[in-house]
């Protein structure tokens, strides 16, 4: 969610994720379609084992500092 605009970005939807299809959402459907709209510093995100290194580093390549909720 855009905290600024309070816009919400609803990325791909499958049944059956992967760590490798949640890495490429980022790429294809936010970076990619918003292009140079996009003006983001962070991310906050949850410690699924979906969410590789790999997919930080989509976002540490933009300039986006991603940030993990504490486990619980």
């Amino acid at each position: 969610m855009e905290v600024r605009t309070r816009t919400v970005h609803i990325l791909g939807v499958t049944a059956h994720p992967t760590a490798a299809w949640a890495t490429q959402q980022p790429r294809q459907q936010l970076l990619w379609h918003l292009g140079e709209h996009a003006h983001y510093s962070h991310l906050v995100r949850d410690r699924d084992a979906k969410f590789t290194a790999a997919f930080d580093a989509v976002f540490a390549g933009e300039g986006i500092t991603v940030a993990k909720i504490p486990p619980t």
